[in-house]
């Protein structure tokens, strides 16, 4: 099968967020199956200046968007298995940032143009177009509105996957036709029309051929106005079509034997060596030097929906137990505040870094003992998996990926891998954080199982491949 994945960001060439590790460990996983797998996306400023001279330049095309006649450029490169393309044009992607730009709707809408019009030249042409997010939306509506007209778009299968549905790609009405070059049939038939914009996620849910979200859990949460943000109804409407599919992560580039980054390398088998991680995360973030006391870690945008109200709520309560905080993140100023003060209120036992550092967030990961995420929603979440490859215990909140990936410890029995809370409420929270401080303290042997079997589980890719490749079947076949 030929797949081809359309996606706004893939690691090691950009990244913003999770979206770009799975678009760099899905399609590498599905070429390791045996599929023809190739990659699509924008040639960034930041990607060009690291890559170019790495790149093939392949051809160039015009492309139409609305009134406008616009240069693409064609780039590619061959890594592990999978055809790269790049789609270069310097007015929309030779900028500093990937998105946040007053015209994200038209550089999106010319990269989903663009990627319909490029099929013609690419050396094969596809089964089936994997698309992700409100960037690549447009995707399967410009192929059924090409389909119409030109016979070569038949028969090409198209999958949305839904990997935050709190962003839709909404514009307003007149961008319809001014700026995407859609005939006004697409909104008054209501196929891309939600509460008088155009929403380009909608779209996308109503014309692909099927439909995915990054959990179990997500796709059945998504029914329901909590979490759909208004598009509950749409998801119902189109259930027929949903499927839910856990992420993976990469186990090679997560791996504390081999991760440069760590001061000490381990595994579950060398599990003490995970103490000299812990030891120079402290010296490096000013904590005291007690490789007795439990190190609580957040690797996290600091914004509402991660559940830091709670930890706003309930911080002094489980502070007063023997452990220390580290925070690692950026985001909403209030809750940059409020670490900043608690920092300067339990020096030497909080430390927070208000910014993002890679290297830093594995040396976390490396040296913590317990890991919190008590999101309010979490489509997947891959930072708990993460933790638990290296001998992190997580503390999450049931939702989405977290509940599908973290089972929570019993007692007597032993069984679970973490600790988790289903309400979203501030004293259950504390409770299980105060369970599991006292856990590490009193029960040596309990919580070093829960590490083993963090560190043993498979967060593989394999078996969300071989979902993907019954999803692409099932939609080939029909």
């Amino acid at each position: 099968m030929n797949i081809l994945y359309v996606t706004s960001e893939a690691v090691p060439f950009c990244k913003t967020g999770g979206l770009a590790d799975v678009s760099g460990s899905l399609p590498v996983a599905l070429a390791g199956n045996g599929d023809r797998v190739s990659v699509i996306l924008p040639l960034y400023k930041s990607v060009k200046e690291k890559w170019l001279s790495e790149l093939h330049f392949e051809k160039y095309i015009y492309v139409n968007l609305a009134w406008r006649r616009a240069y693409c450029g064609l780039f590619s490169i061959r890594r592990e298995g999978v055809t790269w393309y790049f789609v270069d044009n310097e007015q929309y992607f030779l900028r500093d940032e990937l998105y946040g730009h007053y015209d994200d709707g038209e550089r999106f809408g010319f990269f989903s143009r663009a990627v319909t019009e490029l099929l013609k030249v690419l050396p094969d042409k596809p089964d089936v177009i994997h698309c992700n997010d409100w960037q690549s939306a447009l995707v399967p509506v410009y192929l059924r509105d090409e389909a119409v007209r030109d016979d070569f778009y038949k028969g090409i299968r198209t999958v949305i996957t839904v990997h935050n549905i709190e962003y839709q790609g909404r514009f307003g009405r007149e961008a319809l036709e001014d700026l995407f070059g859609l005939d006004r049939g697409w909104f008054d038939g209501g196929t891309i029309a939600f509460d008088g914009d155009v929403n380009l996620l909608k779209a996308a849910l109503m014309t692909a051929d099927a439909i995915t979200a990054v959990s179990p859990t997500y796709a059945r949460e998504l029914k329901y106005a909590y979490f759909a943000h208004g598009l509950d109804s749409v998801m119902r409407l189109n259930e027929g079509k949903l499927h839910g599919v856990l992420n993976g992560i990469d186990m090679v580039r997560y791996d504390p034997r081999q991760d440069k980054n760590l001061a000490c390398r381990y595994s579950e088998r060398t599990l003490s060596e995970k103490t000299k991680n812990k030891l120079a995360l402290q010296k490096k973030m000013g904590l005291a030097e007690a490789d007795d006391t439990p190190i609580l870690a957040m690797v996290s945008r600091l914004v509402s929906h991660k559940g830091l109200d709670l930890v706003c709520e309930v911080l002094d309560r489980f502070m007063e137990k023997d452990v220390q905080l580290v925070v690692l993140g950026k985001g909403e100023s209030g809750y940059e505040d409020f670490f900043r003060s608690a920092q300067q209120r339990y020096p030497g036992r909080i430390s927070v870094y208000l910014g993002y550092s890679e290297e830093l967030a594995m040396q976390i990961y490396g040296g913590s003992d317990l890991f919190l995420m008590p999101s309010k929603s979490e489509p997947c979440g891959l930072s708990q998996m993460i933790a638990m490859r290296y001998g992190t215990v997580p503390i999450v909140r049931e939702t989405g990926g977290l509940k599908d990936t973290v089972r929570a410890y019993e007692t007597p029995s032993g069984e679970g891998n973490g600790f988790s809370f289903a309400d979203y409420n501030a004293g259950d929270m504390c409770h299980v954080i105060c369970e599991a401080i006292d856990l590490y303290h009193n029960n040596k042997d309990a919580y070093k199982l829960l590490q083993t079997r963090g560190m043993t589980g498979d967060f593989s890719w394999t078996r969300s491949a071989q979902a993907y490749q019954d999803i692409y079947q099932s939609i080939c076949s029909k």
